[in-house]
């Protein structure tokens, strides 16, 4: 039975939401301060806490300080009647499951806790999963978008609603997918997954629905297809803008019915699999193009997730290196290298147009090929160095190019560093830096 403690100096506020979760089953206890919770959650474990922000003595949010401190794996819910967006914020950076305004409805309370309850369960799963499958599904980061988006997944993953999964490329969404079939019931079952970019759209059909031999040229034998596969399990089409409008029709059908009829089969095949989907497009472009089917994009779009871009999270670049510096270093039988701050500071404020997995790829680089125990900032392959005539090597030559090249569109944009900065992909403050770097200056 979970154990929920309820902090709040208000008594009528104490005992109605005491009595509320005692009508539902749970064990519940209350106190009215800060330096009394804290007691509390030293002497015996809670699963919940409900916690006012303004209390007597110790305030709320400096009380969900140090449970987190002492409880890192308690769900915190605060409540308050004053907030603002900053306390929200802080609130949220400080590890609170959620905020809830008073006055307070005592329904929304409840299923605001009964999520809490359950994404602490799916997290205990997620962590034993974690444990048997490495740290290969790890979402790492630990910015607000990457907590929002695991708070997601956490909440969507046990349903079988269908996701599409928003993003671009090298962002993530196939690990996001991993992560929803993981935490599902259906973990047991298979993940399959089908790039739709990848496949020549003569062979999508087949590749998705199966055939039966001799069904076409070269059906030398019967094959199942990806939807028959993923029976009892989950089936993840990535980048399923890139799907013909005739193979979409046909998905669609698959999708609604959960049947098909493989190609060349006197009989369709009943199956029962939750679709994931994943797109780099803007879909609705798409579907004002007339390259996308609109009913099938209701019928995948029932919760929609949104992966952010590495340069939207840049609080987790510095994270990301190092995860991905222990990975490699394991994987190649080496010893890991530190970061130099310069390297960091480079790293952070590159835009990394390939997102992720570009910065997975650059690190991995870098385990293999610098000899010393310190990444510096000559070391990387972002734009970085000084440039200097004539260029005696590949790393010279490149940094003139380059400053060239800054120098060429500072003057097309009469020196204003905004548009500049826009026409090169580059974010204002790292055009900044590469100007003070290349000693460019407006003439």
């Amino acid at each position: 039975m979970p154990r929920i403690l309820i902090v709040d100096d208000e008594p009528g506020i104490r005992q109605s939401l005491k009595g509320v979760f005692e009508d539902e089953g749970f064990a519940t206890e209350s106190v009215a301060s800060g330096e009394e919770c804290l007691r509390k959650i030293a002497d015996s474990a809670y699963d919940l806490v409900l916690l006012d922000v303004w209390l007597p003595g110790i305030d709320g949010l400096e009380t969900l300080r140090r449970i987190r401190e002492v409880s890192p794996s308690t769900r915190v819910i605060m409540i308050s009647g004053h907030a603002t967006i900053a306390t929200a914020v802080t609130a949220t950076k400080l590890g609170a499951y959620d905020f809830i305004e008073k006055p307070f409805s005592l329904e929304h309370t409840l299923l605001v806790a009964r999520n809490a309850l359950s994404h602490k369960q799916l997290e205990q799963a997620h962590e034993m999963l974690r444990h048997q499958f490495g740290e290969r599904f790890n979402i790492v980061g630990d910015s607000i978008p990457v907590k929002a988006l695991r708070k997601q997944i956490a909440l969507v993953a046990p349903t079988n609603s269908r996701v599409l999964i928003y993003g671009e490329s090298g962002t993530g969404k196939e690990l996001v997918a991993n992560n929803l079939h993981c935490l599902s019931k259906r973990t047991s079952a298979s993940f399959v997954e089908v790039n739709c970019a990848a496949i020549p759209e003569e062979l999508i059909e087949s590749e998705l629905f199966g055939h039966t031999k001799g069904s076409f040229t070269g059906a030398s034998e019967s094959k199942k297809g990806k939807f028959e596969l993923a029976d009892g399990g989950t089936l993840f089409l990535d980048e399923i803008g890139d799907m013909s409008m005739k193979t979409q029709a046909k998905v669609l059908r698959a999708v609604e019915e959960q049947s098909f009829q493989p190609i060349g089969a006197p009989a369709s095949v009943r199956v029962d699999v939750r679709v994931l989907a994943a797109t780099n497009k803007n879909l609705n472009q798409e579907i004002a193009a007339g390259r996308f089917r609109e009913d099938l994009f209701y019928r995948l779009n029932v919760i929609p997730f949104f992966v952010p871009p590495l340069r939207e999270r840049r609080e987790d670049i510095p994270v990301l290196c190092r995860y991905f510096m222990r990975m490699f270093a394991v994987e190649h039988g080496c010893s890991p290298k530190e970061f130099g701050s310069n390297a960091l500071d480079l790293m952070t404020d590159y835009s990394w147009p390939g997102n992720v997995r570009e910065l997975r790829n650059e690190i991995e680089r870098l385990v293999i090929m610098v000899q010393d125990d310190t990444i510096q900032e000559k070391d990387l392959s972002v734009p970085n160095g000084t440039a200097s005539a004539p260029a005696s090597t590949l790393h010279e030559a490149r940094a003139q190019y380059e400053r060239e090249f800054i120098l060429s569109k500072l003057k097309e944009y009469n020196w204003n560093v905004s548009q500049a900065a826009r026409a090169l992909g580059l974010e204002r403050s790292y055009l900044y830096r590469k100007m003070k770097t290349y000693g460019i200056e407006k003439e």
